[in-house]
């Protein structure tokens, strides 16, 4: 009886590892980046929830939650942090009262060098879902990596050159980077 308990626990064991690793929000984070003609910001993101699907060490899949509502500018203090993390949890830009999260869905993984990934995966922003390919590295328990979307391809055209005309200085470059670090528990 004894073996068979041990046997049922190591079997147990070993599923959970192959079916993913818990990503931890509290050790993970989520830096952005936005660029327009007159300079940049930049500021974070909280991860929700997530998991990394593992297969023999190696990273297979996952699925990430993002939490919107935790948009936080961080080049900026006062009023004008507050104006702008106002803004982007606006209808002009990410309408975080309506869309709550975004999502990143990993489709397929394709091993480089050692540790390192080319990671293909749905990203959903504002219902809106998009393919985007990135690289990733994993160090012991971190996944890191950077990320770089289109935002006018999920309804975020605010000040886009690619949509309105005579912006000047004040063209709000369409790409945002996103650098990451998802630490597993």
């Amino acid at each position: 009886m004894k073996k068979s308990i041990i046997s049922l626990i190591g079997l147990l064991l070993l599923s959970a590892q192959a079916l993913g690793a818990s990503v931890d929000p509290a050790q993970s984070k989520v830096e952005w980046l936005g660029k327009k003609v007159t300079g940049e910001h930049k500021g974070t993101i909280k991860v929700k929830s997530g998991t990394l699907e593992m297969k023999d060490g190696k990273l297979t899949g996952g699925n990430i939650v993002i939490d919107m509502t935790t948009i936080n500018t961080t080049d900026l203090s006062g009023e004008w942090k507050g104006k702008l993390d106002n803004h982007l949890n606006s209808p002009d830009f990410f309408n975080t009262a309506d869309h709550k999260t975004a999502t990143l869905k990993v489709t397929k993984v394709e091993a480089q060098k050692k540790d390192t990934y080319k990671v293909t995966g749905d990203l959903t922003i504002k219902k809106i879902t998009k393919p985007v390919t990135f690289t990733v590295t994993k160090k012991g328990n971190k996944f890191t990596g950077k990320l770089t979307f289109d935002r006018t391809k999920f309804d975020v055209k605010y000040k886009s050159g690619s949509f309105f005309e005579g912006l000047g200085d004040k063209m709000i470059y369409d790409d945002v980077e996103l650098s990451f670090t998802l630490a597993t528990k």
